[in-house]
């Protein structure tokens, strides 16, 4: 079966994109548009003389965020098992039902916590790591670009929703508002039949590659990573610094009701979402540019996160409210689009995707906490106050661990990865190849790919085969032993292997 070279293009592509940018943007517009629907839930919560009305309400939030987080691993697994497109459509499935589900349950707050917040949150993260990892099999000069795009999906849909859903809250209910979140929400099924991959691995290709049961069950977790200093302070330090990052999405709309009666609840929701989308693709390419320590910089991003939340419940004047919600988005995507770098960065491509997911996980718990406790403090002090300033001191703590990064050294990961195996230099091949192994296709475009692409030549009969340097044989030689024996014999017919 022929593997072919990612488009970069196409009417599929294209549409590819379109997709994932509508699944980003509904799955986090429902999120971060909560503190709407939070309003109306504390507020029926208290007319029934609920006096945990307020950490009540902010629970059915927290959960959706932190399932969303805590079943990413699990979302990644799925999707090696049964593909994309079924991760995808029962993540779709999921979110909608539960969604549909809630506004049945309107009035019963341990219910919610089920269907709006695990349910949800689950079919959110089934959603989420599929509508990123498909665009790696259509896109690979431009991956980048549409992955930043797609990720200003979210911030899209946080700018539009919270007047569309407050809308819908005033004039119909909240039932009604759920229900149109759940049509919303549908969308995402169709979306993900689009997501299939160019070319699949066969049958027989997973039979000569997939190891032992013991080897596969040990391979299920890169102990690799955890052996890394620099990726265990990292992977400690962020979820120290969100233990009040969600408190502010969450009490926003509170927040605005009790200190600056009169004025639009939901412009500082959208100003977030705005100033985050922006921040996503600023940060993105400042990040890429030489000198510039992605660390530090995530760093400069939690003290800003942390400062402006303090500073949120100090300020009488409303526009200068803004002022600080709208750096706060900012540098909230500042933190969302280094993630990603920094995990290549520290662990490399073999285990940047289970350092992003363990990350993920480790998220979920301050994420989920957070929230609560501010509205447990507020329902004891009547003030968002003292919540919003104790929220601004994680983000300052997580960005001062981050430092001791700097007194540990890891073993460079070239060399390491060059040392033990030459064929999988992180350098020679991107994260679109390292999906894919040497399997029983035809090569690409005549070529061996990976590292021995730019070495040597895997041509048809007939084929000139360029000549390689003395001083690139000795590289080339181990790596071209190290294919496959049984893949030379099965493609002797169509190919014939030489090395100059």
């Amino acid at each position: 079966m022929e593997m072919k070279e990612p488009p970069d293009g196409g009417t599929r592509a294209w549409l590819i994109v379109i997709s994932s940018f509508f699944c980003n943007g509904i799955i986090f517009g429902v999120i971060n548009t909560y503190s709407v629907i939070y309003l109306r839930l504390q507020e029926e919560l208290k007319m029934r003389g609920d006096p945990e009305a307020s950490s009540k309400s902010a629970l059915v939030g927290s959960l959706t965020i932190g399932a969303t987080f805590l079943l990413s691993p699990v979302a990644g697994i799925l999707t090696d098992k049964i593909g994309l497109r079924q991760t995808a459509i029962l993540g779709g499935v999921l979110t909608s039902c539960g969604l549909l589900a809630s506004s049945f349950v309107t009035h019963n707050i341990n219910a919610l916590y089920l269907t709006y917040g695990i349910m949800y949150g689950f079919g959110a993260a089934l959603t989420y790591t599929p509508c990123l990892s498909i665009l790696g099999y259509y896109f690979k000069r431009y991956l980048g670009k549409v992955n930043g795009f797609v990720t200003a999906g979210s911030s899209v849909f946080t700018a539009v929703m919270p007047f569309l859903i407050n809308w819908l809250i005033s004039s119909y209910g909240l039932s009604t508002a759920l229900r149109v979140e759940a049509g919303i929400s549908s969308v995402i099924i169709l979306c993900a039949l689009l997501y299939t991959p160019i070319a699949p691995k066969t049958s027989q290709m997973r039979m000569r590659t997939e190891p032992s049961s013991p080897a596969a069950r040990k391979s299920l977790i890169n102990v690799d990573n955890w052996k890394k200093k620099r990726y265990v302070i990292w992977a400690l330090s962020i979820p120290v610094a969100l233990f009040g990052y969600f408190v502010p999405y969450v009490h926003m709309s509170k927040f605005i009701t009790v200190a600056f009666a009169g004025n639009d609840i939901n412009l500082p929701v959208m100003c977030l979402g705005i100033a985050s989308g922006v921040g996503r693709l600023v940060f993105g390419f400042i990040a890429d540019l030489p000198r510039i320590n992605r660390i530090l910089l995530q760093q400069v991003s939690f003290c800003f996160i942390g400062i402006m939340t303090m500073f949120l419940p100090i300020t009488s004047s409303y526009p200068l409210l803004l002022v600080f919600v709208l750096a706060m988005g900012l540098f909230d995507g500042c933190f969302i689009s280094l993630i990603g770098p920094i995990s290549f960065d520290i662990c490399g491509p073999k285990g940047a995707s289970q350092a992003i997911g363990f990350l993920l996980g480790l998220c979920s718990f301050p994420l989920t906490l957070g929230p609560p406790i501010a509205g447990m403090l507020f329902d004891h002090t009547g003030s968002y106050t003292l919540p919003f300033i104790l929220a601004g001191i994680p983000p300052l703590v997580g960005a001062t661990t981050m430092f001791l990064i700097r007194c540990v050294k890891d073993e460079s990961i070239g060399t390491e990865m060059h040392d033990k195996d030459p064929v999988q230099h992180p350098l020679a091949k991107s994260a679109w190849d390292e999906e894919r192994p040497f399997d029983d296709r035809k090569f690409c475009n005549g070529r061996v790919p990976h590292t021995l692409e730019r070495k040597a030549s895997l041509a048809s009969a007939g084929t000139k085969i360029p000549l390689i340097s003395d001083g690139e044989s000795s590289h080339l030689i181990p790596a071209a032993f190290a294919i496959n024996s049984d893949l030379l014999h099965a493609q002797k017919r169509q190919y014939q292997y030489s090395v100059y």
